[in-house]
């Protein structure tokens, strides 16, 4: 099988998998052979415009919403790929939300919301996923950011999940190995993404990300892609449990202007 071609005749899901990180993770699964299952819960036109790509791409595409924190949504969007594909092969946790406030302004209600979909989305995802990977040696790739490790302005809530979500992949990771199950962890540093623009300080964000990464410029969405795509090879085999960090060395030399402040 020619490299370019190393996921052909697997299936993916990617949460999350219309825009931003998803988006870039979803065509870069699709380009190496990969049907495509794409999930999203508030924009089916983009969802709509990225199936129509992996589609141009010759592979299979469906698409699937839902909210991953909600367990009946879940389940009813597995049975959907079960029925579509028979089966999955690989599962993006791409899928990610939050409030940006601090922790004094921060709401019960904004807690519960970023947590049910950062950290509760990919247990339950997870789960539902294991019986359709089962004989597969089925891979699990969860998608975190530096927020988990470092603080950053206004972003309590997401980096909490974050962290609780790199957590979960350790967990995971050994609770799935006997089952054939690979459960690994990217964590990507600023990437420009519509994401950032609910950030009150973007562009000094951006700026400090830009001038402060030893690599010479940002982490683009494609540079993910690569390594979930990676992670998702029979190459990564024994890659177990880990979170790699995708930041070109900026969390190396992290200061408070990298966080915004």
């Amino acid at each position: 099988m020619e490299t370019e071609k190393r996921l052909a005749g697997k299936t993916a899901l990617v949460t999350g998998g219309s825009r931003g990180i998803g988006r870039a993770i979803s065509l870069e699964l699709a380009r190496l052979g990969a049907n495509v299952a794409i999930n999203y819960f508030r924009n089916p036109r983009a969802a709509r415009e990225t199936a129509k790509e992996i589609g141009a791409l010759g592979v299979r595409v469906s698409m699937h919403k839902a909210h991953v924190g909600d367990p009946e949504q879940v389940e009813a969007m597995f049975r959907e790929v079960q029925q579509t594909y028979g089966s999955l092969d690989i599962l993006v946790n791409n899928a990610a939300s939050g409030v940006q406030r601090s922790a004094l302004e921060l709401e019960t209600k904004h807690w519960d919301w970023t947590l049910d979909i950062n950290a509760r989305g990919p247990w339950l995802c997870t789960k539902a996923a294991v019986p359709l990977m089962a004989g597969r040696r089925g891979r699990v790739v969860n998608i975190s950011s530096l927020g988990s490790q470092r603080v950053m302005d206004v972003y309590m809530a997401v980096g909490v999940s974050k962290a609780a979500l790199e957590a979960l992949t350790r967990y995971l990771a050994v609770e799935l190995a006997p089952w054939g199950i690979t459960v690994n962890c990217v964590s990507g540093g600023i990437v420009a993404t519509e994401a950032l623009e609910h950030f009150p300080n973007r562009e000094e964000m951006l700026a400090a990300a830009e001038r402060q990464t030893p690599a010479g410029r940002m982490v683009t969405t494609q540079d993910i892609a690569h390594v979930v795509a990676f992670l998702c090879s029979d190459e990564a085999q024994m890659i177990v449990g880990q979170t790699i960090v995708v930041d070109g060395g900026m969390s190396l030399v992290w200061t408070s202007s990298a966080r915004g402040a």
